[in-house]
């Protein structure tokens, strides 16, 4: 590496980023978040900081040299201190579960006790509403996929939504019977077999079933299937972990990005070539996955899994 090479690597290195961010007096909190630096660190962990600064007015998350900052207004640092505002808005497990390296108000650490503290009885109405939310979702996921004249693309965007009312509602929603908070990184399945898997067996299985995880095999298969769609990125990202041996966090990360990024082939799926479709189709996992009616059926199974504690 260059003299210049080596100054622009040590510029941008986690530590001289925590120190810029912290020298900034815009800034009033800083954090850190996600297994960087930690003993859970591994080849695939990004440099990950959260930050509320004076003079922003919404957020907005920032990626420069490999390290992401996300930023949130000054304002929010004081009103998620109540935890009725932050349950409502908050991204309350990235704000539990990050280390906190710059505080001068005492707010960021208040949150943090109070999301850790919550009584039994917070918890439960947390759940209930994070089930009230799956469930209002799932119906819409029925209204809009289901039902005479629908065809292949609605059977694959009725996948696509049962995999995020899984995700982003019912495993937190899981997760608030043992006090936990979810985190999102590439190696989410091996994540909720660790914290959930003994506990709540139903509840993962029926999670796991919606993703079809197929170990070393599935995800080489997966990996190529990225290639010309645009998912460079993803497919970086997807490959240390394959690498790692995380097969089926690599496998899990690239079935969602590509229905997050490519929904509108998912919606245009006849018109798509056939060797776009099979790209995709692979992504997604179409031949292993549930599709359609079958994929929103087992949500509903997952939810009340998740309502009983099961």
């Amino acid at each position: 590496m260059t003299e210049a090479g080596r100054e622009r690597s040590e510029r941008h290195s986690p530590e001289r980023v925590a120190e810029r961010l912290v020298a900034d007096r815009k800034v009033r909190a800083v954090a850190q978040a996600g297994s960087f630096g930690t003993e859970f660190q591994w080849a695939g962990s990004v440099p990950t900081f959260v930050t509320f600064e004076r003079g922003l007015l919404s957020a907005h998350s920032d990626a420069r040299a490999g390290v992401i900052v996300e930023r949130f207004p000054f304002e929010q640092l004081e009103a998620w201190r109540d935890w009725d505002a932050a349950r409502a808005e908050a991204p309350l497990a990235l704000l539990a579960t990050s280390r906190v390296l710059y505080d001068p108000t005492g707010h960021y650490g208040r949150i943090q006790r109070t999301l850790w503290n919550l009584s039994a009885s917070q918890r439960a109405a947390h759940r209930a509403e994070l089930l009230l939310g799956a469930q209002d979702a799932l119906s819409a996921a029925r209204a809009a996929h289901t039902g005479a004249g629908h065809g292949v693309q609605e059977q694959l965007l009725a996948l696509a939504d049962a995999r995020d009312i899984a995700l982003t509602r019912l495993y937190p929603a899981l997760l608030t019977w043992v006090h936990l908070w979810p985190e999102f990184e590439i190696r989410l399945p091996h994540a909720w077999r660790a914290s959930a898997g003994l506990r709540f067996p139903k509840a993962v299985n029926h999670l796991e079933s919606l993703y079809a995880f197929g170990g070393e095999p599935e995800a080489r298969r997966v990996l190529l299937a990225t290639r010309g769609l645009g998912l460079v990125e993803q497919e970086r990202r997807a490959r240390a972990a394959f690498q790692a041996g995380y097969y089926d966090g690599a496998v899990r990360y690239l079935r969602d990005e590509t229905a997050r990024t490519h929904r509108e082939d998912l919606q245009r799926w006849l018109n798509l070539t056939p060797a776009r479709r099979e790209k995709l189709g692979t992504l997604m996992g179409v031949t292993r996955s549930p599709l359609g009616p079958a994929a929103l059926n087992i949500v509903q199974e997952l939810l009340e899994a998740v309502r009983e504690g099961e």
